[in-house]
This record gives structure tokens, sequence and C-alpha cells, in this order.
């Protein structure tokens, strides 16, 4: 009898040894801005609530989450994502760590709010800030390099604590656009469209960051009904 030839299957990705599995959760919709009603800071940061629609996301990205074996949970300590981040964290009886590293991008003269507005009426700073891919072209606000370098190290952080595990990180659309650009070697702008509630999975080993994913929002669509309970 002929031994039958080895056949090689397909294959399949598994978290490498020390390596730590992040779910970069964007936070939930937050409150409209309003010119006459800037939003508080918090060291520079522009801190305003989630809106209903973005308590609604929290609850549908805990659902999706809490199916899944999670080992810790960390938040920017802005209230938009520890607000995201509460309804997991209660499902798997965790307590959020806080990590400030994670915080949005710091918009100078254009926090509390005025970002969203001179987006919004396509301001000639806005347009550049698009055209030039530079957060600094308002005047203030952090440089590429100096957020690529706290959101580097931050990551670091969070790996260095969580080898061979998976840990949720609520944070923040300009984050993981940054995140997403330092692992692929895109241009800085590539991704900073998450929607809000979005999933995207950053695998870190070592020094090589694997994007798994970005801007899942599976768990956002109406078909989506599970109610997940914690894992036993």
């Amino acid at each position: 009898m002929t031994d039958e030839p080895t056949a090689y299957r397909q294959f399949r990705f598994t978290l490498p040894p020390g390596g730590t599995d992040l779910l970069l959760v964007r936070h939930g919709e937050s409150a409209p801005a309003r010119a006459d009603q800037p939003f508080p800071l918090v060291d520079g940061h522009g801190d305003p609530p989630l809106a209903p629609d973005g308590e609604r996301e929290a609850e549908l990205v805990g659902d999706r989450l809490a199916i899944e074996p999670i080992d810790a949970i960390y938040v920017s300590g802005l209230r938009r994502t520890v607000q995201t981040g509460a309804p997991l964290a209660k499902r798997l009886d965790l307590t959020p760590k806080v990590e400030p590293g994670l915080r949005e991008v710091r918009l100078g003269d254009w926090e509390g709010g005025l970002f969203r507005i001179k987006v919004a009426k396509g301001d000639d700073l806005a347009v550049r800030m698009f055209t030039t891919q530079r957060w600094d072209v308002i005047p203030g606000a952090e440089s590429t390099e100096d957020l690529a370098a706290r959101v580097r190290a931050a990551i670091e952080r969070i790996a260095a604590a969580h080898p061979d595990q998976r840990v949720a990180v609520f944070t923040h659309g300009g984050v993981i656009g940054q995140i997403v650009s330092m692992a692929t070697g895109a241009a800085p702008f590539a991704f900073i469209d998450a929607d809000n509630a979005s999933i995207t999975q950053l695998v870190v080993v070592g020094d090589r960051w694997i994007v798994r994913r970005f801007n899942d929002t599976a768990h956002l669509h109406p078909a989506f009904t599970v109610r997940a309970e914690p894992p036993a």
C-alpha cells in the first residue's frame, strides 16, 4: 500500500507566543458640538459624554465582546471611552485600567468641540489639515510625530503587561488611525475614519504590529441580536 502524500492545509492565524491581541474599540457617538456650549476640558482634551445613540452603541459592542476571552480592559480616561467600556466591564466583571497615552489627538485651539464645527463648515485650515495630513496645521495642535511617539509608548506598555492575552482597549478615532498607519506604513490619515463603536484588531509581537481587521461594525447591524453572557 502506497503512503498517502502529506497534505498541507491552508495557514490559520494563531497568536504567536508572547504576543498580545488588542481589540481597539472606538468610543460610541459623543454629544454634538455647539458653539455656545464648549465641551469641558481634561488636561487640554475635550471631554464630551456619550450621546444617547452612543450609549446604545456601547451596549452593542459590550454584547459583541462579552463572548470573547478578554483578560483586561483599558480606557483612555476621557468620559466617552469610560462610558463605552462600562457595559463590557460589567458583563465580564473586570475593572478598566486607564492609559492616558491613548487619549485623542490634542487639537490645540480647536478643542472643546470647535474642531467638528470647523471641519463641518469647510474651514480653510481644516482643508489644509486633510491635504497635508498633519494635525498641527491647527494652532497649538499635536504634531504627527508627538502623537506617534505617545501612542507607540502606550501600546508597548499594554503589550508588555499582557503577553499571551487578549485586551479590549477603548480609545479614539485619531488614535486608531495612527496605530494602523504605523502598523502598515500607510499615509498618516489613511485610517482616521473608524466608525463609532467599531473594532480594529492589532496583534503585537515584539516590535512587529499585525493588523487583523479594521472598522468591524457587524455588531451595530440590525441583524445582530446576540445577548451574550460572560464566559464561564
